[in-house]
C-alpha cells in the first residue's frame, strides 16, 4: 500500500523532472533517512526510476508505472485538491468501496476493521463534500471518478507486488483492499504458491476435494485473502470470474447442488464479483430444472436442462 511520505514524494515527482533526495526532503518536510526508506521502497515497486549524478548523488524520477499515470490523471481533473495531505492509506482502501452506495457497517466488515476507523477515513473526504449521498450509505460523488481509479490502481499495484515477488508470471484475475484472486503460466510459480503462506489454490483446481475431478487447462487459480477462510462460495465465484462459459457454469451448479450451498450465503459472496445476477438463474435450473438461456445475460450461459441432467449423471450428483 502507499504511505503517506510515498503519497508525498509521488505527488513532487509525478510533475515531471528530475529531483534529488535532498530536495525530496525539503519539498515533502520528511527528514532524509525517511525520504531514503520511502524511496527505496518505491524503487523496488517500480514507482520511481534513479540515476546518479556527480559525486555519486542519487537522481529519482517517475517511471511509467499505471499508480503514475493514475495519480497524474487525478491531480489533472482535480487539481484544486491537496490529495497528497488529503490522502491516506486507510482513505484510499475505503475509496475503493465507494464505487457505489455503502454502508459504514458493510465496509467495515468487509476490511475487518472497525466502523470508527472507517469513520475516520471518511472525514477528508465528508468535510470537502465529496461523498454522495451523506449517509447512511457512503459514495464518492459522480465528478470523482479520478479518485476511485486511483483507489483501484493503488490497490492492485500492492497486490500485483506482492504476488509477483514469489510468482513472476502472475497476473491479477480481481481484487480488493484485502483479497486477490491471481493466475499464473508456469508450473513454477504454481509450485511456488503452492508452498507459500496465505495462498490458497482455488477455482476448477479446488472442486477435486469435494469428489468432483475436472480437466484442467493451464495453471490453478490462487487466492490471497491471509485473515479469512475460503469458502465454497468463494470457490464457486472464482470459478465463474475466470470464465463464465457455459462448461464452468455447469461444472459451478454441480458443486452447489452436490455441497447444498444455500442461494443467500452464495448471493451474498458473489455480490462482491458482480455475478449476483448470475445466481437466481442458476439455483432456478438446479431446483426446477427448467431452461433460462433466453434469460442470461450476454456471455454468461446456462446449460441446458438436458444438458445438465446429462452433467449430474455423469458425476453421480443427486
Amino acid at each position: 500500500m502507499l504511505t503517506k511520505a510515498g503519497l508525498a514524494i509521488l505527488d513532487v515527482l509525478s510533475l515531471g523532472g528530475d529531483v534529488t533526495a535532498q530536495e525530496l526532503a525539503a519539498e515533502t518536510g520528511y527528514s532524509r533517512k525517511q525520504v531514503y526508506r520511502v524511496v527505496d521502497d518505491l524503487l523496488d515497486k517500480g514507482v520511481l526510476d534513479e540515476s546518479r549524478a556527480q559525486h555519486n548523488q542519487r537522481v529519482l524520477r517517475a517511471s511509467d508505472d499505471p499508480i503514475v499515470e493514475a495519480y497524474r490523471d487525478l491531480t489533472s481533473n482535480l487539481g484544486h485538491v491537496d490529495w497528497a495531505d488529503l490522502l491516506s492509506p486507510a482513505t484510499i482502501q475505503v475509496c475503493w468501496y465507494l464505487d457505489e452506495p455503502r454502508r459504514i457497517t458493510t465496509i467495515a466488515d468487509r476490511l475487518g476493521i472497525t466502523r470508527q476507523a472507517v469513520h475516520k477515513a471518511l472525514s477528508p473526504l465528508k468535510n470537502r463534500a465529496m461523498l454522495a449521498p451523506a449517509g447512511p450509505e457512503y459514495a464518492l460523488a459522480d465528478d470523482l471518478h479520478p479518485l476511485l481509479e486511483f483507489a483501484n490502481t493503488v490497490v492492485r499495484h500492492g497486490h500485483r507486488n506482492r504476488v509477483r515477488r514469489l510468482a513472476p508470471s502472475a497476473t491479477i484475475a480481481w481484487c480488493d483492499p484485502k483479497r486477490a484472486l491471481v493466475q499464473v503460466q508456469t508450473s513454477e510459480d504454481t509450485e511456488k504458491l503452492q508452498n507459500a503462506d496465505d495462498w490458497d489454490v482455488t477455482g476448477l483446481a479446488e472442486f477435486q476435494a469435494y469428489g468432483l475431478q475436472f480437466f484442467l487447462a493451464g495453471e490453478p487459480a490462487f487466492w490471497y485473502a491471509p485473515d479469512d477462510d475460503l469458502t465454497l462460495a468463494d470457490i464457486v465465484c472464482h470459478t465463474l470470474v475466470l470464465n463464465t462459459d457455459s462448461r464452468r457454469v455447469s461444472y459451478a451448479m454441480l458443486l452447489i447442488e452436490q455441497e447444498r450451498i444455500e442461494q443467500e450465503t452464495l448471493t451474498e459472496t458473489a455480490t462482491w464479483y458482480g455475478l449476483d445476477s448470475m445466481i437466481p438463474r442458476m439455483y432456478r435450473l438446479i431446483d426446477e430444472g427448467t431452461d433460462a438461456d433466453d434469460e442470461m445475460e450476454a456471455g454468461s450461459p446456462l446449460p441446458s436442462a438436458q444438458e445438465y441432467a446429462a452433467l449430474k449423471d455423469q458425476y453421480g450428483v443427486v
